[in-house]
This record gives structure tokens, sequence and C-alpha cells, in this order.
């Protein structure tokens, strides 16, 4: 399927909604250190995190250690603020990367200017700033889902409408 990337996330709410997004998808989640958090098994029974047994999870000790791995590519996104290109305007293919930052500081400047082509966003109202991680990766994560598996996803929905 799809590989989600969170790049140093801070709060770890978000994080346990991605993965629970991530594992009903079919989604690898990758976490890029250092994390604002622990994901130990004590702190994640803690939490209640029940599903996160079911996650396919990927940790990193850093993001060069994440790119020389995963080189940014023609199957690599950017998400952030900082561009004009939409994420629906992106084409999605499976097995690719999307990549999304901290909640306070998103990805770096460097590594976003370095590929201005791979960079997608939200489009947002005049007097939003931007939107919580976990809603702006499961806006993205079904749009990719929509482009590849879309006519699937509407079959098997109506016939569980129907049984």
């Amino acid at each position: 399927m799809f590989n989600i990337v969170l790049v140093e996330p801070k709060i770890p709410q978000n994080t346990g909604n991605i993965g629970r997004l991530c594992v009903n998808l079919g989604a690898t989640l990758h976490l890029v250190k250092p994390l604002g958090f622990d994901i130990s098994d004590k702190a994640v029974k803690r939490a209640g995190l029940d599903y996160w047994q079911h996650l396919d999870l990927v940790v990193w000790e850093s993001l060069q250690a994440f790119l020389q791995a995963h080189p940014i590519g023609v199957h690599t996104h950017l998400a952030t603020t900082k561009t004009d290109k939409p994420y629906f305007e992106a084409s999605f293919a499976p097995g690719d990367f999307i990549l999304f930052g901290s909640e306070t500081s998103g990805l770096d400047e460097t590594l976003l200017s370095a590929h201005p082509d791979r960079c997608i966003t939200i489009p947002m109202g005049a007097k939003g700033r931007s939107l919580n991680l976990s809603v702006s990766v499961g806006i993205v994560a079904y749009e990719a889902l929509r482009q590849n598996f879309g006519s699937e996803i509407k079959e098997a929905f109506m016939q569980q409408k129907k049984g």
C-alpha cells in the first residue's frame, strides 16, 4: 500500500490517530526520530492503543538514515504549506512515500527547496494557517487510496450495504 512518514512528530495523540489510520489502510507508518514521546510497549498500552500491535511500523534514527534508504524521487511526496501544488494534482501509486513534518515546524526548508516538484499542499482558507497533522495525513492518504483503488472501494462499500 502506501508509506506514511512522520518526521519528528511531537504529539502522541496525532501519531496514535495516524497509526490507527495506517492499520485501516494497510499502510506502513515510518517514524523518524527524535520523537516527542515514548512508543515503548508500556506507553502504548497505557494510551489504550490496542490496534498498535497490528501496525506495520518502522522507526528511523534520523531523517538522514531514512533518506539514505529511501532517496527522494518520483514516488515521494512532501506535504507542506509552502507550495501551491494541491495534493489532488499529485499522482500517487502504491508504495509511494508521503512525508509529513512535525506539528511545530513542518518539514525542513532545505529539503523542500531541494525538491520543489515533490511538494504538495492541502488548500486552506485565508484565515487558516495549517491543519492538525492527523487530519492532514487522512486527507492525503485517502486521496492516494481513491486514485488507486476508487472503483474497488466503491464496489466493496456497495456490497457491504447489501449484506
